[in-house]
C-alpha cells in the first residue's frame, strides 16, 4: 500500500456525524496530509434546510389534534406514539413552536371547559359529587401526562426557553383550576363535601380516606388549598371543639376528659398523616389544644388535680403534664396548683394536733409520693421540684417548733435499741429521708434540744440500736448545719468513750481495795456543757451505795483534782436479783424502782406515804415508779386496792407469785418517759437560748458598726440569726440592751442607735 492511500484511510477515520439543534445532520472531514501532524475538526450547519411539503404543518397538526382528542375521550390513538413525537420534533425544527403551543392549549382548554356541565346536577349527593370530581381530576392528570409525553420536545425546547410560558403540565393545572375548581358552586360543594366527611369521621364513622387524600392533594396542587379549604376547616374545627370542650367538662371527670383530649389529638395527627396537608398540622393541633385544654386549664385543675394527687393516679398525672406542656401558660398554671396542693395537704398534716403521733411518718410518705410524681409524671422538671421544696418549707413552718420536736422524737424511735423494723441499710435510707424533711425546718435549735435529750437517754441507758447509725446521723447533721451545731453532741459521745476508760481504771482500783463491795458500780462522767440540764433530786440511797459513791469520788478526784462531781439519781439504773416462788429472776430497773424494791427486803407491806418517806423520791415521780412496778405488764408488787392509777391510800406488798418466761426482765422505766412538763421546759430552754443569741448578735453588730439605724440593725440580725424571729421579739431585746447600757438611742434621731463602749 502506498503512502497516499494510508493518508486517505486516516482521513476517513476522522469523519464525524453531528445532529444540530434543528435535527438535521451533515458530515465534515478535516485531515492533515502529514503523518503525526495535529488534526483540526470543524463542524458546520447545512447551508440549505430540506423543504417540507406544502401542507405538512397543517396535516401534522390535524394528526396531533386527533391524538389529543383520542386521549381526552379515552379512545385508541390511530398513530404510533414515536411517530407523533417525531412529528412534534419536526414542527419545532421549522419554528412552528409558538403556533403549536397555542393550538395545544386551546384544544385542552376547550375540553376542560366542556367538563363543567357534569357538576351542575342538583340531584347528586355530596359523596357522589366528591367521587365525580375526583374521577374528573384523576382523568385530567392522566390525560395531561400522556399529552405531555407526545409534546415533550415542545416542552423541553420552546417552553423551557420562554420563562413566562407555563409548562404543559402547569398549563393543565391552570386550566383545571380556572374552569373547574375556581367555579364558585363547584368549589363550595367540594369543600362542603370534604368537611362533611371529616365531621362524620370525627363522630366515629368510617369514611373513604383515599378519596379525601386525592381531593385535598388536588386543592394543594392547584394552590387553592389554603384559601378554599384550610380556613373553613380550621373555623369548623374551632367551633366543634369549643362546643365539645364545654360539654365534656360538665359531663366527665378529669381523668376521662384527659384521655379524651389525648385521643382527639392523636386522631387529628393521624388525619394529617393520612390526608391533610402538612402545612395544616400546626394550626390544627393548636386549635384543638386551645379549645380542649387552654380554655379549661383552671377549671380542670380545680376540679381534678387534688383527686389525681390524692389517689396517686400517675398515668393521668403524666398525661396531664404532657398535655399542659403543649399549651401556652399550661405548665406555669399546673405548677401553681401543684404548689398550692402541697401547701394545703402538708399544712393539714402539720397543723392538726390530733395527727401529731403520725406527723413525721405522714410527712415522709407525702414527700415520697410527691417526689415520685415529680420524677415519673412531671419529667423531673426543675421548676416543679423547686416549687415542691418551697411548698414544703412554707407549710412545715406554719406551726413553729412542733415539727422539729417530733422529727427529733421520730429519729429517737428509729435509733433506739429494740427497733427491729429496719436493717442497717434501711435505717440509713430512713435517716437520709429524715434529713430532707429536717432541711425545711427553720427552728433547727428546737430539733437540737430534743435530739440531744433523747440521745442522752439512749447513751446513758444503753438503748442505742447501733453506734454506726448514731455516728452516721451525727455526720449528716454536721454536713447540714456545720460543726458548731453538732459540737455538743460529739462531746456526749466523747464523754461516753472516756467514761469507759475511767471504769476500766476504777475496776482495777477496786480490786486493790481491802473491802470489796457486793455492788458493781458503773459511772458515766458527763461534762455539764455537753449534756441536757437535769433537775437535781436528793433521794435516800442505801448506805452501801453511798459508801461506794464516796469511794468513786475519792478515786476520780485523785486523778482530776479541782473538778466537782454532782450525782444524777434520775439517770441511774440497776440490775437486781430477786427470788420468787417460780425461781430466781433478774430485774432490770431504774434507780427509783431499785430503792422501792429494796424496801421489801426489810418488810412485806408498805403504804405510799411510808415508801415516800423512806426513799425521799418526789411524789409525782414516786407515783409513776409504783405504777410501773404494780400496774404494768411485769407486776412484781401487788397494789391494794387494785387499779390502774396510784392513789394516796394505796398499800403495796411483794408479789411472791410473780411469773415470767424470761430470766432477765426489763421493767418499763416510766421515769424515763418524757412528760408534758419536760417538753415545755425543753422548749422554754430553747427560747431562753434564742434570747441570749439575739443579745449577742446585737452587741456584736453594734460593736463593729458603732452607729446604726433600727431598720439596718434588724436587717443584719435577720442575716445572722439561724432561727425564725419576729420583729417584735427583736425590738424587745434591743430595748433590754438599751436598759442595760450596752447601747443608746440618738438624742435627735430616736430611730438611730449608738454602741456604748
Amino acid at each position: 500500500m502506498s503512502e497516499d492511500t494510508r493518508q486517505d484511510k486516516r482521513a476517513s477515520f476522522s469523519s464525524i456525524t453531528e445532529h444540530n439543534t434543528n435535527g438535521m445532520a451533515r458530515t465534515s472531514t478535516v485531515a492533515s496530509g502529514k503523518t503525526g501532524a495535529s488534526k483540526k475538526l470543524v463542524i458546520k450547519n447545512f447551508k440549505d434546510r430540506p423543504k417540507l411539503s406544502e401542507n405538512y404543518t397543517e396535516d401534522t397538526w390535524l394528526k396531533l389534534r386527533d391524538a389529543v382528542g383520542a386521549i381526552q375521550n379515552s379512545t385508541s390513538i390511530k398513530y404510533n406514539l414515536e411517530e407523533l413525537y417525531q412529528a412534534v420534533e419536526n414542527l419545532c425544527s421549522y419554528k412552528v413552536s409558538p403556533t403549536l403551543y397555542k393550538q395545544l392549549r386551546q384544544v385542552c382548554e376547550d375540553h376542560v371547559r366542556a367538563q363543567i356541565h357534569q357538576f351542575r346536577e342538583e340531584s347528586l349527593d355530596n359523596l357522589s359529587f366528591l367521587k365525580r370530581i375526583n374521577r374528573c381530576w384523576q382523568d385530567h392528570c392522566r390525560q395531561t401526562i400522556m399529552i405531555r409525553s407526545i409534546f415533550l420536545f415542545l416542552d423541553r425546547t420552546y417552553v423551557l426557553q420562554n420563562s413566562l410560558l407555563p409548562s404543559i403540565w402547569d398549563t393543565g393545572l391552570e386550566l383545571f383550576r380556572t374552569h373547574i375548581v375556581s367555579d364558585g358552586a363547584v368549589q363550595k360543594r367540594t369543600v362542603d363535601g370534604i368537611l362533611e366527611q371529616i365531621e362524620l369521621e370525627r363522630n366515629g364513622e368510617t369514611i373513604d380516606r383515599s378519596l379525601l387524600r386525592s381531593l385535598l392533594g388536588m386543592l394543594s396542587d392547584l394552590q387553592v388549598y389554603k384559601d378554599s379549604f384550610e380556613e373553613r376547616f380550621l373555623m369548623e374545627t374551632n367551633r366543634l371543639y369549643a362546643a365539645e370542650g364545654q360539654r365534656l367538662m360538665q359531663e366527665r371527670d378529669v381523668p376521662e376528659y384527659l384521655h379524651h383530649v389525648a385521643r382527639r389529638l392523636e386522631e387529628e395527627n393521624d388525619r394529617i398523616v393520612s390526608y391533610l396537608d402538612q402545612s395544616t398540622q400546626k394550626p390544627l393541633i393548636s386549635c384543638v389544644e386551645k379549645q380542649l385544654l387552654g380554655e379549661h386549664m383552671t377549671s380542670m385543675l380545680q376540679k381534678g388535680l387534688s383527686t389525681l394527687l390524692d389517689e396517686n393516679r400517675v398515668t393521668e398525672l403524666a398525661l396531664l403534664y404532657q398535655l399542659f406542656s403543649k399549651v401556652k401558660g399550661g405548665l406555669p398554671t399546673l405548677l401553681q396548683f401543684w404548689r398550692e396542693y402541697i401547701k394545703s395537704f402538708g399544712g393539714e398534716i402539720v397543723c392538726t394536733p390530733e395527727k401529731d403521733k403520725d406527723m413525721v411518718q405522714d410527712l415522709l410518705d407525702f414527700k415520697d409520693k410527691m417526689d415520685n410524681v415529680a420524677q415519673s409524671c412531671f419529667a423531673r422538671n426543675e421548676g416543679f421540684i423547686n416549687a415542691m421544696k418551697e411548698a414544703f418549707e412554707a407549710f412545715i413552718n406554719k406551726r413553729p417548733n412542733k415539727p422539729a420536736e417530733l422529727i427529733a422524737k421520730y429519729v429517737d424511735s428509729k435509733l433506739r435499741a429494740g427497733n427491729k423494723e429496719a436493717t442497717e441499710e434501711e435505717l440509713e435510707r430512713i435517716l437520709d429521708k429524715i434529713m430532707i424533711i429536717f432541711r425545711f425546718i427553720h427552728g433547727k435549735d428546737v430539733f437540737e434540744a430534743f435530739y440531744k435529750k433523747d440521745l442522752a437517754k439512749r447513751l446513758l441507758v444503753g438503748k442505742s440500736a447501733s453506734v454506726d447509725a448514731e455516728k452516721s446521723m451525727l455526720s449528716k447533721l454536721k454536713h447540714e448545719c456545720g460543726a458548731a451545731f453538732t459540737s455538743k453532741l460529739e462531746g456526749m459521745f466523747k464523754d461516753m468513750e472516756l467514761s469507759k476508760d475511767i471504769m476500766i481504771q476504777f475496776k482495777q482500783y477496786m480490786q486493790n481495795q481491802s473491802e470489796p463491795s457486793n455492788i458493781e458500780l458503773t459511772v458515766n462522767i458527763l461534762t455539764m456543757g455537753y449534756w441536757p440540764s437535769y433537775t437535781p433530786m436528793e433521794v435516800h440511797l442505801p448506805s452501801e451505795m453511798v459508801k461506794l459513791q464516796e469511794v468513786f469520788k475519792l478515786f476520780y478526784l485523785g486523778k482530776h483534782s479541782g473538778r466537782k462531781l454532782q450525782w444524777q439519781p434520775t439517770l441511774g439504773h440497776a440490775v437486781l436479783k430477786a427470788e420468787f416462788k417460780e425461781g430466781k429472776k433478774e430485774l432490770q430497773v431504774s434507780l427509783f424502782q431499785t430503792l422501792v424494791l429494796l424496801m421489801f427486803t426489810e418488810g412485806e407491806d408498805f403504804s405510799m406515804e411510808e415508801i415516800r418517806t423512806a426513799t425521799g423520791i418526789e411524789e409525782g415521780e414516786l407515783r409513776r415508779t409504783l405504777q410501773s412496778l404494780a400496774c404494768g405488764k411485769a407486776r412484781v408488787l401487788n397494789k391494794n386496792p387494785r387499779g390502774k392509777d396510784v392513789e394516796d391510800g394505796d398499800r403495796f406488798n411483794f408479789n411472791n407469785d410473780f411469773k415470767h418466761k424470761l430470766f432477765r426482765i426489763k421493767i418499763n422505766q416510766i421515769q424515763m418517759k418524757e412528760t408534758v412538763e419536760e417538753q415545755v421546759s425543753t422548749t422554754e430552754r430553747v427560747f431562753q437560748d434564742r434570747q441570749y443569741q439575739i443579745d449577742a448578735a446585737v452587741v456584736r453588730i453594734m460593736k463593729m458598726r458603732k452607729t446604726l439605724s433600727h431598720n439596718l440593725l434588724v436587717s443584719e440580725l435577720y442575716n445572722q440569726l439561724k432561727f425564725p424571729v419576729k420583729p417584735g421579739d427583736l425590738k424587745k431585746r434591743i430595748e433590754s440592751l438599751i436598759d442595760r447600757d450596752y447601747m443608746e438611742r440618738d438624742k435627735e434621731t430616736p430611730n438611730q442607735y449608738h454602741y456604748v463602749a
